[in-house]
């Protein structure tokens, strides 16, 4: 159920942000990747896990890091780092023991990264935005 509602979601954020102008800004997508890679920061904060908050950091500014030079550089590599932490969501309790996380959340997780890459693929595709900067 997890991995539907995250598919069902990331579409209606994906198309309202296309039918309002939202993602005409090409900071809309990098801005998406930057606070999903900081959720699991949240989830270590909301438990007191001090040592897993900064392993977690890790992580998120490796996908901030991408944000920033796909936002630079080409919004291809966006959607690339969407689909990658989609995969990171996969594996994330095998490599991270964070007790904040719910146990729904990595499904949800992954079904809304991917299915949020999917739809930057396909607006890149179609031209509807362009993938670097004019």
């Amino acid at each position: 159920m997890a991995f539907i509602f995250g598919c069902v979601i990331a579409s209606i954020v994906s198309v309202l942000a296309t039918r309002s102008g939202f993602d005409k800004d090409r900071a809309f997508y990098p801005t998406v990747m930057v606070v999903i890679a900081s959720y699991y920061v949240l989830f270590a904060a909301m438990v007191g896990a001090a040592g897993i908050i900064f392993v977690e950091l890790t992580g998120m500014l490796l996908f901030a890091v991408l944000a920033v030079l796909g936002f630079k550089r080409n919004l291809w590599l966006v959607a690339a780092a969407l689909f990658a932490h989609g995969v990171f969501d996969l594996f994330h309790g095998q490599v991270v023991a964070n007790p904040g996380v719910p146990l729904w959340w990595p499904m949800f997780c992954l079904a809304y990264d991917v299915t949020a890459a999917a739809y930057l693929c396909w607006l890149l595709r179609q031209a509807r935005l362009t993938a670097t900067e004019n």
